[in-house]
């Protein structure tokens, strides 16, 4: 089993820029604009992460995990839901783009209209990344530890491939969960539990 996941695995492609040359937040918005058809994050150093998009099975299984924060977010009016379009700058200058995020109204209410059109700056509350038959899973970690570090309240690494859900709060070792069939929100999303029985039987 660890043979075929290291074949099908595949790390993002990153580009190192010379220091003298690293782009601010406006123009690496710019160019990601310019660039609409990768999928590109910023590291905390600087580095340009470049993505393939998703093949089918990843973006059906978003879309179907996506839906259900969508229709409990409307319903308890408290935050605004994001999908993985959507980029935000985080306290440590990172540009990332989680599958699925929310974000306390309050926070978004402080935000200009300038902020809106660009990259929000800000660590959303709570972040879920889906893992990828392509995604190696330690650079998804890092990722979910990086989230929390710059102040996300919950992050849920969902991992079809081991079948696994890997449940990141601040100040707590992280939970490994085998084949969950849902998950609760906690205090952090109040009231949400998320159904995966669909998720571990997609292909």
């Amino acid at each position: 089993m660890t043979e075929v996941l290291e074949h099908i695995e595949q790390a993002p492609l990153v580009v190192h820029p010379i220091p003298s040359h690293r782009m601010d937040d406006d123009e690496f918005f710019e160019f990601c604009q310019l660039n609409g058809d990768l999928r590109i994050e910023r590291s905390a150093e600087g580095d340009l992460i470049l993505m393939a998009p998703t093949g089918g099975s990843s973006g059906s299984k978003n879309a179907a995990l996506t839906a259900q924060f969508w229709i409990w977010a409307k319903r308890d009016g408290s935050g605004s839901v994001f999908d993985s379009a959507t980029g935000f700058i985080l306290p440590n200058s990172a540009v990332r783009a989680p599958d699925v995020s929310w974000v306390l109204n309050k926070r978004l209410d402080q935000l200009t209209d300038e902020q809106w059109d660009k990259f929000l700056p800000l660590c959303p509350n709570f972040v879920l990344e889906l893992r990828s038959k392509t995604d190696p899973l330690p650079i998804q970690q890092a990722k979910m530890s990086e989230y929390i570090a710059n102040g996300a309240r919950l992050g849920w690494l969902i991992d079809p491939i081991r079948k696994q859900a890997h449940l990141y709060r601040p100040g707590r070792p992280v939970e490994i969960l085998p084949s969950p069939g849902e998950l609760s929100g906690e205090e952090v999303l109040p009231g949400f539990t998320l159904d995966l029985t669909e998720i571990w039987s997609r292909r």
